[in-house]
């Protein structure tokens, strides 16, 4: 079932149940009666992540506090997706991109993955999984991504998680069609890794292509931003082999 986009749609950390009552956050709680100025009566919709969709109500409110009222659920909680992105994280607005347009093209774990030429290599995860949350509430997604803790290039690889295949992409293929490879990879768990701005270095890409469940793509003829880069990918695979 799609989301109904002509509501407004708010994540909420709380259990949701017919006739549970939820305080908003502070600046939900300001978003509501200040930009949005919902009147008490007035409908939107909650998600949590784990107990569907549910269509609520303004309760009661006062100038600066909105409670909640759940009134039914409109859809029910779907599977988290199985698409595991590891990625190299880019500089801060770049960064905030590349995460809202994962888990709208359905990421179900964002992964920071540190490589030889990655600039960014601290920064809070706590924005990441607030982009996440942001993303979420626009595209009408019920299930959050889980978001990790950055992680070593050469620590990923040693830790993986064999029957799961991981797609790489790779500027120095020798085709510019990414189809072949991955039609021949339908029906496997997948994850998608995307390098930095300045690519995989020689040894990681040697790295990458000694090992038995890594599949190399391009994407095309033209050298990609890496957050392009992300988005195209993550097209490609769900239009060949995910789940649109």
């Amino acid at each position: 079932m799609r989301a109904n986009y002509k509501m407004q749609r708010l994540f909420v950390p709380q259990d949701l149940a017919q006739g549970i009552a939820v305080e908003a956050g502070p600046e939900q709680s300001h978003y509501l009666i200040h930009v949005l100025r919902m009147a008490e009566g007035a409908e939107l919709l909650l998600f949590n992540g784990r107990d569907g969709e549910w269509l609520a109500r303004v309760a009661t409110k006062t100038k600066k506090a909105v409670r909640l009222e759940a009134v039914e659920q409109t859809r029910p909680q779907p599977a988290s997706p199985d698409l595991l992105y590891c990625f190299a994280p880019l500089k801060q607005g770049r960064l905030d991109y590349l995460v809202q347009k994962a888990v709208e093209m359905g990421a179900g774990v964002l992964q920071p993955v540190i490589t030889q030429h990655t600039q960014v290599t601290k920064f809070g995860t706590e924005r990441l999984a607030a982009n996440a949350v942001e993303a979420a509430e626009q595209c009408g997604i019920l299930a959050i991504p889980e978001v990790r803790e950055p992680v070593k290039f050469e620590k990923l690889l040693a830790g993986w998680e064999k029957d799961r295949r991981l797609i790489f992409c790779d500027e120095s293929a020798q085709t510019n069609n990414p189809l072949p490879a991955l039609q021949g990879i339908a029906g496997k768990k997948l994850a998608l890794l995307v390098g930095p701005e300045g690519g995989f270095s020689d040894d990681e890409r040697k790295m990458l292509r000694a090992l038995p469940f890594v599949t190399a793509i391009p994407l095309g003829p033209r050298i990609l931003r890496a957050d392009t880069a992300a988005v195209a990918a993550l097209a490609v695979i769900q239009a060949t082999v995910g789940d649109w």
